[in-house]
């Protein structure tokens, strides 16, 4: 079992159910404010390695969603620099194991990472919580 490095946006429903589902698979998660971290661009950079930059965006948030921010347009210093200013748009979770370190949480590349396998007395919770959507914000899909 391995020591998860979990930066989070506190009160996240995905992020709970993302610590949950490490919990349920005998990760030890040592949880972090992602909104108060002391972020740099190299520190940051760990996280999303060669992925595009558009792909590392908090699609939900609020400059994003109202049209604001146009992830098609920005380089990857600018893109930096933005989310250093504002972690919002940071895309959720950050995750640390060792030196290495990921972005969102694909939970076919989680598994493959560092297992997802359900340890004794946690298969049912793990079992529900797999088959979830652990990705897309439910308050940025639920309807008014």
């Amino acid at each position: 079992m391995s020591t998860v490095i979990f930066y989070e946006k506190p009160g996240c429903i995905n992020n709970t159910k993302q610590k949950a589902l490490l919990t349920a698979a005998g990760h030890t998660v040592d949880v972090r404010n992602l909104l108060t971290e002391p972020w740099t661009p190299d520190r940051l950079q760990q996280f999303f390695g060669d992925r595009p930059i558009a792909q590392c965006f908090n699609r939900t948030a609020p400059a994003i969603k109202s049209g604001q921010m146009q992830l098609d347009r920005v380089d990857v210093e600018t893109a930096l620099a933005l989310m250093v200013q504002e972690p919002l748009l940071i895309r959720r979770p950050l995750m640390q194991v060792g030196d290495r370190c990921e972005v969102g949480f694909d939970k076919d590349a989680v598994n493959q990472w560092i297992g997802l396998k359900a340890v004794e007395g946690e298969q049912e919770k793990r079992d529900r919580l797999i088959q979830q959507d652990l990705e897309t914000c439910p308050t940025a899909t639920a309807t008014v």
